[in-house]
């Protein structure tokens, strides 16, 4: 069974997402192992310059390093990143699951991502150019990837 590991800077806060991440983590649980991992994020000053961002950032991206799973093809949320359809990522899914690979999704912090992390995953994605709180994202994200086993599996879910 494939993992699936979901790095995510920041804690739910709201009953509600927590409610929502627990039942696509059930959800979840037949298609793959789940493992949702939550970082503290940096603390920044009211007004950050960029030097202090840049060196949050890249904190923040050694923490996320220690914690992707070894034979993980590596998803790293962003902006820039390329946006796919359902179908579209649920080949990725396809792929890494015939490919023998687990699968790693980074959801960074307010201020995004570090260069580095975006540079070394396999894949940038981008679900689309509206911003989202992060913990909405996260609920969102995993209901893609729910999504993309169930269209893998040719079920009504995706109709």
């Amino acid at each position: 069974m494939i993992k699936v590991t979901l790095i995510a800077l920041g804690k739910l806060k709201e009953k509600y997402l927590k409610d929502a991440v627990l039942e696509y983590s059930k959800r979840l649980g037949g298609y793959c192992s789940l493992d949702v991992i939550e970082l503290e994020p940096e603390r920044l000053s009211n007004s950050p310059s960029q030097s202090e961002i840049d060196a949050a950032l890249r904190k923040e991206q050694e923490k996320i390093e220690k914690k992707i799973p070894q034979n993980s093809e590596v998803f790293a949320l962003c902006v820039e990143g390329k946006k796919l359809s359902s179908e579209s990522f649920a080949e990725k899914i396809k792929n890494a699951e015939n490919y023998g690979k687990n699968i790693t999704f980074i959801i960074g912090s307010s201020y995004g991502l570090c260069e580095d992390i975006k540079r070394k995953a396999d894949f940038r994605l981008s679900v689309s150019d509206m911003t989202f709180p992060h913990q909405l994202f996260r609920v969102m994200l995993l209901e893609q990837i729910y999504r993309g086993f169930k269209i893998n599996e040719g079920s009504a879910y995706h109709k």
